[in-house]
Parts: C-alpha cells; sequence; structure tokens
C-alpha cells in the first residue's frame, strides 16, 4: 500500500513539472493582419510648411527600412490568447530626406503566436509575439518583427526552497506570467519596398547667359541635375 501510494505521488510531481499550455477556454476568432497580396499602393508622402520635397517621382522606401514601434498596452500571456492581435503604434516618423513617409503615431498590428502557463516548481510563463502590419490613409503595408518574452523569476531559488521544504510544497509554488510592459519600443522593419508619392525631380540648373564676346558653353557640357531617392530614417 505505501509503496502504491509513494509511486502515485512520484507520477503527480513529474507530471506538474512540466511547463503547462496554456489551454484557452473560448476560442479567439481569426483577425488578418496581413499586408494584403498584390502591387504595393503609394505612400502618399507630407513635409513641413514652406519645404520642398527632395525626393524623386519615382522614390521607393526600401525593404527592410527600421522602423520603431512602441506598444500602447501591457501584453500579459495570463490574459491573451494564442491568435489575439493587439496595436501598437509608429514611435518615430520615417523620412526620406526631408518628407515624412511613415508619420510617428500611425497604427501598428500585432499578434500572439504562442504562449504558455506558469508552471509548477517555479516554472515562468513564455510568449511569442509578432509585428506584422500598419495602417496608413486607407491602406496596409506589411512588417517584420518576432520577439520573445519569458516570466521573470528567480526558478533556480524556487526549486532550490521546494527542495528543502519538501516535494509537496514545490507543486504550490508557480512562476510568472510572460509580460511586455505598455510602453515597450521594438523595432521592426518593412517588409517590402513602398513606393512613395508626392515627391519632385529638382528642375535643371539653367546656364547663365554668355558675357558678349565669350566663348558659350556647349549644351553638353552642362550635366543636368536631378534628385536621388534619399535614404530612409527615423527622427524623434
Amino acid at each position: 500500500m505505501k509503496k502504491m501510494v509513494l509511486t502515485a505521488t512520484a507520477v503527480a510531481i513529474v507530471c506538474a513539472s512540466a511547463p503547462v499550455v496554456a489551454k484557452d477556454k473560448k476560442a479567439v476568432a481569426p483577425v488578418n493582419i496581413d499586408a494584403p497580396a498584390g502591387p504595393v499602393q503609394p505612400i502618399a508622402a507630407t513635409w513641413a510648411t514652406g519645404v520642398t520635397p527632395n525626393l524623386a517621382s519615382d522614390a521607393v522606401l526600401p525593404a527592410n527600412t527600421e522602423v520603431l514601434v512602441r506598444t500602447t498596452s501591457e501584453l500579459n500571456s495570463k490574459k491573451l490568447k494564442d491568435g489575439q492581435t493587439f496595436v501598437a503604434i509608429v514611435a518615430n516618423d520615417v523620412m526620406m530626406g526631408n518628407a515624412v513617409v511613415i508619420p510617428k503615431n500611425t497604427p501598428v498590428n500585432g499578434i500572439i503566436t504562442w504562449r504558455t502557463g506558469k508552471g509548477v516548481y517555479g516554472k515562468s510563463a513564455k510568449m511569442e509575439y509578432e509585428i506584422r502590419s500598419f495602417d496608413l490613409k486607407g491602406q496596409r503595408y506589411g512588417l517584420t518583427g518576432k520577439f520573445r518574452q519569458e516570466g521573470k523569476g528567480n526558478t533556480g531559488a524556487t526549486v532550490a526552497t521546494a527542495v528543502i521544504a519538501g516535494p509537496i510544497f514545490g507543486m504550490f509554488v508557480t512562476g510568472k506570467s510572460a509580460v511586455v510592459e505598455q510602453g515597450r519600443e521594438l523595432k521592426v522593419y518593412t517588409a517590402a519596398g513602398i513606393p512613395v508619392s508626392g515627391g519632385i525631380v529638382a528642375a535643371p540648373v539653367a546656364a547663365p547667359a554668355t558675357p558678349t564676346g565669350a566663348t558659350a558653353t556647349t549644351a553638353s557640357a552642362q550635366a543636368p541635375a536631378t534628385a536621388q531617392p534619399a535614404v530612409a530614417t527615423t527622427t524623434k
């Protein structure tokens, strides 16, 4: 009888020490936050009053341009479910030259892709999430960024305490939830090149009038100046 009790207790302890995969009581309706397939619609750039944009007419915001994103609410593995979406914002203007391409505070779409619940013996929860897109003037554009968050806690010390106090005591000691605090800044990147409209091509530089008696400069010697696509930057 004693052997049977000890065996059952051992099995319970082994099972309880394994990570607990969070089970959702209610299924989350899928929400498509990915950018649509097909040609990407141009972004209409903006600039400050009195400033002439120095973009080429065929300017393109390159793929893998860095975009700094800021969370607007806490992401907590205890409250969120796999497949649940959340909204963040662009933290700083994304610029090309002196024109703003992606304005600060533009809405950004994220999703929880995987998580576990807290386990016994101090095992903390884990959560993975992605930033997939941003919405601007009725259009959705793709972003890429994958992140992982683990609950903070001294698991080693918790397990040691459980061993000293006894295995049954350890079964009641759980870890921490995985939490991404409100205001966390994340570096993500544009998924593809995005055409930018609203730019101009600089007019050719006019040749100065030739003084009387001076030798005229041939047209071929004057190379017209054209604007080049600027490198995208972010400003705070």
